[in-house]
């Protein structure tokens, strides 16, 4: 593992750089934090100058990434297939941090690894090497590298060239999606992050019954509710489905989040599987990636690389919902 330093690509201590003192993960903050506007005025945080045009973006993932699987998916729902373009690094990471090869090539700047992108855009950079990034060919710079900020760009600015006039960020559902949204991040999107990545005990004994207190939770909403939000799909679904997908082939058991399996959750994996059989979503998924990049060799986690073949997981089986 690596970061930028006063944008020099320099190597770091996995561990030591993601725990505290307690052995608890820490999530470090995205660097950059434009917005693309409808009027290309200033968005919550960064500058302006950034409005929505046909082919002008283009959108750095790694298909392992949820983070990154987020914004696929919001590209997929709202339609932005042909208006926002997409390069993948090779699922899993080098020295370089994440880096392209001959089958994952970077076609807008032709950069060899991700953290070249990131001093294309500012030479003097520091910090972690991300995805998922949104660039700007017009300005020639990175837009956002904040995956929660990337989808709600797309909802909102993109309205005029999606296909779709859906909008999964509804003014009154704000508060509703905000408070999913906060607990899912906490104790589920990061809460999985903070059992693999701990260092101590209780640390990791807090992040698990974390997770699981949320996940029955979940469970038991999602039994007299269709969606988070009653029976519209909104980004709170958008923002969840990525860590379901991946629960049980990577953090059940590469984080030990080993309490329950999701097919253990009669609903949430319902669920999940309806999410999944939507248009589109399917092409945003691939499990036996997951698999591999999560159990890829880790000093910490997994010090031999050995993947699993199981568990064997179909979520194309239909899923009774609705």
């Amino acid at each position: 593992m690596g970061m930028l330093v006063d944008g020099r690509w320099t190597e770091e201590n996995e561990a030591k750089a993601k725990t505290d003192a307690s052995g608890t993960f820490r999530r470090a903050e995205s660097g950059f934090r434009n917005w693309v506007t409808r009027d290309g005025q200033p968005g919550p945080t960064g500058e302006g100058g950034f409005v929505p045009e046909n082919g002008r973006y283009h959108l750095y993932v790694a298909m392992n990434c949820p983070w990154a699987h987020r914004t696929l998916l919001m590209r997929t729902f709202k339609g932005l297939e042909n208006t926002i373009s997409v390069d993948k690094t090779v699922p899993g990471r080098s020295k370089q941090g994440w880096y392209f090869n001959d089958d994952y090539v970077d076609t807008v700047l032709g950069k060899s690894a991700l953290h070249e992108v990131y001093t294309e855009a500012d030479a003097n950079c520091t910090g972690r090497v991300t995805v998922p990034v949104l660039w700007d060919r017009a300005r020639e710079t990175i837009v956002s590298n904040e995956s929660a900020e990337i989808i709600r760009m797309m909802n909102d600015a993109f309205g005029s060239f999606s296909n779709t006039d859906r909008d999964l960020y509804p003014e009154d559902l704000h508060g509703e999606i905000d408070s999913w949204n906060d607990l899912i991040y906490r104790t589920v999107n990061n809460g999985v992050y903070r059992a693999g990545f701990s260092s101590s005990q209780q640390a990791y004994n807090e992040a698990v019954r974390g997770v699981f207190a949320t996940l029955d939770k979940l469970d038991a909403h999602l039994a007299e509710s269709r969606y988070l939000c009653g029976d519209r799909f909104t980004e709170a679904d958008v923002r969840l489905f990525p860590t379901m997908i991946r629960f049980d082939v990577a953090y059940y058991g590469a984080f030990k989040c080993n309490l329950r399996r999701l097919m253990d959750y009669e609903h949430l994996w319902a669920y999940t599987r309806e999410i999944y059989q939507m248009p589109g979503v399917a092409d945003t998924v691939d499990l036996e990636i997951y698999k591999r990049g999560y159990y890829s060799k880790s000093p910490q986690r997994n010090p031999l690389g050995i993947v699993p073949l199981g568990p064997d997981i179909d979520p194309g089986i239909p899923h009774g919902r609705g």
